[in-house]
């Protein structure tokens, strides 16, 4: 090598030209991204620790009966559970691939968000360590429900709503038609969004906006996408109205729509990331007017949330973009002050690892871990158990003679122990179950002739009710105890057998019907 040769690939190397190259980079993409892996890799190495939830259990057994709609969703989340089983099976971890991946496409939306409104790469940071560090949805990106996919979707429309606002041009209303659509046949509180969304644009200039093809292109693409769903709800007499009718009344007679306001500050965001979506809700409304429109959408979907009695997480798909409008007002304001930006990105990060523990599952089932963690989040200890019931319910089964195998039926009073039955129950011999639960209600009616029934799901003060429908009652186990003896839902249960009724399942069919 030539003395110019060394030379040139010296000063290549050196301090200066490495800063240069570094410079050079979009740190902003970069730092996002690693927040937005981080988030993958701590899903990845904790979400395969426990057994699947109760919802996760009804979301396979709508995935291996693929619809235009079922009772209490539409058809979007079963269709990815349905991807989840062709890839992995009936894993546990990888069913929660795709709730991680949701969320962390959060992180790195709301990042581009802050990036489309001009922030530099500690308002991008920010944003995104912030939801990053946010329980809600650290705890979505472990449960395989609709959830993590509304807050994806809900995120990328504000994204692009964002983009029109800014640049004043509508030609970004198909995409966000299409998330629109999209949401829609995933969960309906879309729709919430939408008239948030609406009200606010006729509140503010921005309502020129609808007046555009682009519009009225994107609301069409929208309603194509929402079509097959519209015309199964149609079929099925809107039940999933009514579904969510009974759901509310029923959160609002147990309690659980009564933190709801006090929520919103500990639970859906990190309490260090209050300051910056107030601040976003602020910059929107007051600082920057061509973005009021998405400040005033916040405020009206949480207060028809609140007359509603809906529950706290209901909202959070709303808190992305605030997040992002506050972290580039405070990359702002500041802008001198370089000690508090690391301080604050530290408080972050530390209330995010103190938070790891009770929505991530991180310890052993059964250690005080465990305990101290599902006293938290109550979650975990739905977590536990459904194989061992299955069992039990197997062992019940086998001690029938052949004769009476044949006419029996695996009665399950939710859908969390008719998913276990489905799911496990094969490999016990076991027939599928029946449920007078949401879409099993309909699955179940061509298999109601039984004269036997092993009943999941009732409570020992139920047996007068059993005992008036069938000629023959014993209460098989008094109390169903997992081996960890962890005290959840099932742990309540007892399980019967209830041999020639009075009445036929068939007749009474209609009258069990219920939500849940």
């Amino acid at each position: 090598m030539t003395l110019s040769g060394i030379e040139s690939k010296e000063r290549s190397n050196s301090p200066g030209t490495q800063k240069r190259r570094w410079d050079n980079l979009d740190q902003g993409l970069i730092i996002i991204g690693l927040l937005a892996l981080l988030n993958l890799i701590l899903h990845l190495i904790f979400n395969g620790n426990y057994s699947f939830f109760r919802d996760e259990l009804s979301y396979l057994e709508d995935a291996r009966r693929l619809d235009w709609g079922f009772v209490d969703h539409p058809w979007l989340t079963p269709l990815i559970g349905s991807l989840a089983h062709l890839l992995f099976g009936d894993s546990v971890w990888g069913l929660r691939l795709f709730p991680a991946l949701a969320t962390s496409g959060v992180i790195f939306l709301t990042g581009l968000t802050v990036r489309e409104l001009g922030g530099g790469r500690f308002a991008q940071g920010l944003a995104a360590l912030a939801v990053l560090v946010s329980p809600i949805f650290l705890g979505f990106g472990v449960l395989f429900q609709s959830a993590p996919f509304e807050q994806l979707l809900w995120t990328g429309a504000c994204y692009f709503m964002v983009k029109i606002l800014k640049r004043d041009d509508p030609k970004w209303w198909p995409w966000v038609g299409l998330l629109i659509g999209l949401s829609a046949n995933n969960k309906y509180s879309i729709f919430f969004f939408v008239f948030g969304l609406g009200l606010a644009l006729l509140l503010t200039p921005a309502r020129k906006y609808l007046l555009t093809r682009w519009f009225w292109l994107g609301a069409l693409l929208g309603l194509l996408i929402l079509l097959p769903n519209l015309i199964w709800q149609i079929q099925h007499n809107f039940v999933s109205f009514d579904y969510t009718r009974s759901i509310n009344a029923r959160d609002v007679s147990i309690g659980r729509a009564d933190g709801f306001l006090p929520e919103q500050f500990w639970m859906i965001t990190n309490l260090f990331a209050v300051p910056i979506w107030l601040v976003g809700l602020y910059y929107f409304i007051f600082k920057e007017k061509r973005y009021r429109a998405l400040g005033l959408q916040f405020l009206i979907v949480l207060a028809v949330f609140i007359v509603m009695r809906g529950r706290s997480y209901y909202l959070s798909p709303a808190y992305p973009v605030l997040l992002a409008g506050g972290a580039y007002l405070w990359e702002k304001w500041l802008a001198n002050r370089r000690v508090i930006k690391p301080l604050w990105l530290s408080a972050l990060a530390l209330t995010g690892l103190l938070f790891v523990p009770a929505t991530l599952p991180v310890f052993p089932v059964g250690s005080d871990g465990f305990k101290s963690a599902s006293g938290v989040n109550d979650t975990f200890k739905e977590m536990v158990g459904w194989e061992e019931l299955v069992a039990e319910t197997a062992n019940i089964y086998r001690g029938l003679s052949p004769q009476e195998q044949a006419n029996t039926a695996i009665l399950a009073n939710n859908y969390g122990e008719a998913g276990a039955i489905d799911l496990y129950g094969p490999a016990y011999g076991l027939p599928q179950a029946i449920s007078p639960v949401n879409s099993y209600y309909y699955w179940s009616q061509n298999r109601l002739k039984a004269t036997t029934y092993i009943v999941l799901g009732s409570r020992p003060e139920d047996a007068t009710e059993l005992s008036a429908s069938c000629g023959k009652l014993e209460q098989i186990v008094p109390r169903f105890a997992n081996r960890y003896n962890v005290k959840n839902e099932e742990s309540h249960y007892s399980i019967y057998l209830c041999r020639n009724p009075k009445i036929s399942l068939e007749q009474a069919w209609p009258s069990l019907k219920r939500y849940g």
